[in-house]
């Protein structure tokens, strides 16, 4: 059996829901027939031509990358521009394309943490934590010999989903009590008589825009005239995902040596890492961010994490965390105080995620749809654009240029 593009798309949602995103992000399937059978798969973190060259000649139907194509507004793909070439390219071969960019960045498994768990950081948190899904707490009293039925039809319409399980509902006993009135139709008990009926409380989950759908599912289930039921919503809680993730080294370790471990964990680059701290000051506590991360310095700093992992640090926004965390330090030593910053390059970063989504994309359409696979591949091509580094040949003397 032959999976589908919508196959995968939707499992890839699952994993990286599109919602999930920044606003200013452009995360989805940029070309592809959602019909069309996907076999083979190649993750990257570039839709550079090289890249495309490669999911073409390997004979990928669908390449998945980090990076979106068009991450702002476009009028035309004609094939006279190279992103619109690369377009045409990839439809003429039977390759579609789709990404997932701050969607994987913030998910469970995602970007960040798959770049704390190559600099092997332990008791990881988002370092940004989205807020949970509101979802409804439906709540239905039901005979105890038609609960199993109300249940199943519950859950038929959605609710009961939590997380990767399904049909989750909390029951317990107890005893209704209710007195038919005049022109009543009971299912149970006679018109001005007090009855009393052992029943279930049925509680289970479901998403807000699931609301009517479950209502209606259970009136159409239960055998009384008029069930006793609440839909009560819940708040908004921190979850597990988010932009970022802190965490901890199993064991502490100078700053040198942990910058060389972070060198070792990721592609190399000619960039390289680059530190801005005490190289022999200790690091326990860690930040990380895949990708561009100097605009959560913020959240960094509260943290109160003894180094921050990220990539494109600018020179103003990084001397002046510096300068403040010397400050508060108590002195005017750049070297001194935290968090410690560790820069390396962008594409680097995000790199240690693909091999992990490949391989959760394969496990889940084996879930999802039995006896169908697909085949991943991640590229292993440099999408970093920088291709050599030249050394000051000399330090610059007291009195050199003020740069």
């Amino acid at each position: 059996m032959t999976a589908t593009l919508a196959d995968v798309i939707a499992l890839l949602d699952r994993r990286y829901p599109p919602s999930t995103a920044e606003s200013w992000d452009a995360p989805g399937t940029v070309c592809g027939d959602p019909a069309q059978p996907v076999e083979r798969v190649l993750f990257a973190v570039d839709p550079t031509a090289a890249v495309v060259d490669e999911a073409l000649a390997w004979g990928a139907d669908l390449l998945v990358t980090h990076h979106p194509l068009f991450l702002r507004p476009v009028h035309s793909v004609a094939a006279t521009t190279y992103k619109g070439a690369l377009v045409h390219r990839l439809i003429r071969g039977g390759c579609a394309l789709h990404a997932a960019h701050t969607n994987a960045d913030a998910a469970a498994g995602g970007v960040a943490e798959a770049l704390a768990a190559a600099i092997g950081l332990v008791d990881l948190a988002p370092l940004t934590p989205l807020d949970q899904p509101a979802l409804d707490l439906h709540v239905v009293l039901v005979p105890t010999a038609h609960a199993e039925a109300v249940v199943d039809a519950l859950a038929a319409a959605g609710a009961g989903a939590v997380g990767d399980y399904s049909r989750c509902a909390w029951t317990t006993p107890g005893t209704g009590t209710f007195l038919p009135g005049a022109g009543s139709h009971p299912a149970v008990g006679q018109v001005g008589q007090v009855e009393r009926v052992t029943e279930e409380r049925v509680e289970m989950v479901a998403p807000p825009r699931l609301r009517a759908a479950v209502v209606a599912a259970m009136r159409a289930a239960h055998p009384y005239e008029e069930p006793a039921f609440q839909v009560l919503e819940s708040a908004a809680l921190p979850g597990g995902t988010g932009i970022g993730r802190i965490g901890r080294l199993p064991v502490p370790m100078s700053l040198r040596h942990f910058g060389e471990k972070v060198a070792a964990a990721i592609p190399a680059t000619e960039q390289g890492v680059r530190i801005a701290g005490d190289l022999d000051g200790t690091v326990t506590t860690v930040a990380v961010v895949g990708g561009s991360g100097d605009s959560l310095f913020d959240a960094v700093r509260s943290a109160g994490v003894d180094a921050y992992v990220t990539a494109d640090l600018r020179h103003h926004p990084a001397s002046e965390l510096r300068e403040r965390a010397a400050f508060e330090a108590g002195g005017s030593d750049p070297h001194r105080g935290r968090p410690a910053l560790v820069d390396v390059a962008h594409a680097a970063s995000e790199w240690p995620w693909l091999a992990g989504a490949a391989a959760t994309l394969e496990r889940d359409l084996a879930a999802a749809r039995p006896g169908t696979t697909v085949v991943t591949r991640v590229s292993t091509l440099r999408t970093d654009p920088w291709t050599a580094r030249i050394a000051s040949p000399v330090p610059t003397p007291p009195g050199g240029p003020d740069l």
